[in-house]
């Protein structure tokens, strides 16, 4: 007789990149407590993205999924917020010219507040201390008393993710997204190179709803013109937190991770007998899977096994990682891998992760170079197997930062002191992450032909 999955089952596997709270009372207390608060997501919401992506990984979408590396406490704002918001609608929209296709647009928002680290300890001054995790873990402050593991500060992400999702949900539907929007999202960007051709293509859709209008069909009252889908996605990294967000759809008595619309399982969290892997596969949400150079063929299909064993089309977001250069030694392998199972997966590129460099100047930072090339890999894989290229995956910021290196502006490695703002990794700035939108949105220009391949079985 099969075994009925319970939210709590990875309590008893092997555990990684999660922290060992000193006081269990404490961490109890707060467990139960989250565990009676509303959740901040829902299964029908939960159910639409699946439905998306599914479209997504057959070429009758494109998935757009960014935002910071890891949420901060301290820099927790509306503005912050509106802006990450606004350069992920420019994005979406040149995305949408070039793809001619809806593009699903998933935030890295409300949620992510926990990171994986490469060392359990730091040093500094010759003094070693646990890492930094996160702000729903421990503070940023290079002392013992901030790297203590602190439960409460669960409470706290819950209260900033209920925010932000509260602000996501009236921007995308009370007219901040109205597509006759499209020349106001523009300010901030007119020092920008990119800015003029992005304007140029807002002239070019105003021309569209113009000729709309006069021909009779008033796109005011489309709705699809006036308001859009936003989703919210994070690494479902600090389990206790998941358990305590999951929740019961009371309509289907399915079980939903009420943390996210979207959750994904780290590179580093996706031993395929492990806790992270357990959580994820007995929830119904979309899943994410980071793969990184050291993916097996036998630990992809033993994962896709594990989460998605009725193959359903939606359910599984195949996250590659790998770096500039890496991309052709290891992605198609692991799309033989997909195609031998008849697996129904959504393809998408993360070329930040696998980019990552120490600066001269002692910054850790992306090359914009590396990350674009990441994606043309990426691209061209594709076409050579005949798949579906169907998302990207950024780091970004609509903040005017400098955190990654070049791009038009050519931040260069001695300007990364004048704003480096992150708390982990560097991200795109909002020049940037655009002038990426530009260039992918070539690429999937192209894509048409790659989709009309796959479709016909070649």
């Amino acid at each position: 007789m099969t075994r009925v999955w319970s939210k709590s089952d990875w309590r008893a596997k092997p555990r990684v990149q999660m922290p060992d709270y000193p006081d269990q009372a404490a961490l109890a207390a707060v467990e139960a407590r989250l565990s009676k608060y509303p959740p901040l997501v829902f299964a029908g919401e939960a159910r639409r993205l699946r439905s998306e992506l599914a479209k997504a990984s057959r070429g009758e979408a494109f998935m757009l999924q960014g935002g910071d590396c890891a949420e901060s406490f301290a820099d927790f704002s509306a503005d912050a917020i509106r802006e990450t918001f606004k350069i992920m609608l420019q994005m979406a929209v040149v995305l949408t010219y070039g793809a001619k296709v809806p593009v699903v647009k998933v935030g890295r928002m409300a949620g992510q507040f926990a990171k994986p680290r490469s060392a359990p300890t730091e040093s500094k001054d010759g003094l070693e201390l646990p890492s930094y995790r996160g702000d729903i873990i421990n503070d940023l402050d290079f002392t013992p008393e901030a790297r203590i593991p602190d439960p409460q500060k669960m409470l706290q992400a819950y209260t900033q993710a209920a925010g932000t999702l509260n602000l996501l949900r009236a921007f995308s539907t009370g007219g901040f997204a109205d597509i006759h929007r499209v020349h106001a999202w523009t300010t901030g960007f007119a020092d920008v190179d990119k800015a003029d051709r992005y304007r140029e293509l807002s002239n070019r859709i105003s021309d569209a709803l113009a000729f709309m209008s006069a021909a009779g069909l008033d796109s005011a009252k489309i709705e699809s013109m006036s308001t859009v889908s936003f989703y919210t996605s994070h690494e479902a990294l600090l389990l206790e937190y998941e358990e305590a967000m999951t929740r019961v759809d009371s309509t289907t008595g399915q079980t939903v991770a009420g943390s996210g619309h979207m959750i994904w399982i780290g590179d580093r969290t996706r031993q395929p007998d492990g806790a992270h892997v357990e959580f994820c596969k007995g929830v119904i949400n979309p899943i994410g899977l980071k793969c990184g150079p050291t993916m097996t063929a036998a630990d992809l299909k033993a994962l896709m096994t594990a989460l998605n064993p009725a193959n359903e089309p939606g359910r599984l977001t195949l996250i590659t990682r790998f770096g500039a250069g890496k991309v052709a030694e290891n992605l198609p392998r692991l799309i033989e891998a997909v195609q031998e199972e008849g697996a129904n997966v959504l393809w998408v590129c993360d070329p930040m992760h696998g980019n990552t460099i120490k600066s001269s100047s002692g910054y850790k930072t992306r090359p914009f170079d590396r990350v674009l090339s990441e994606v043309r890999e990426f691209f061209a894989a594709h076409r050579q197997a005949g798949t579906i290229p169907g998302g990207v995956h950024f780091e970004m910021t609509g903040a005017d930062v400098t955190e990654c290196t070049g791009g038009v502006r050519a931040v260069k490695d001695e300007d990364l002191s004048d704003r480096y703002h992150t708390a982990c990794d560097p991200r795109l700035n909002a020049s940037q992450s655009l002038e990426l939108a530009f260039l992918v949105a070539e690429e999937l220009s192209n894509r048409r032909d790659s989709v009309q391949m796959a479709q016909n079985g070649n």
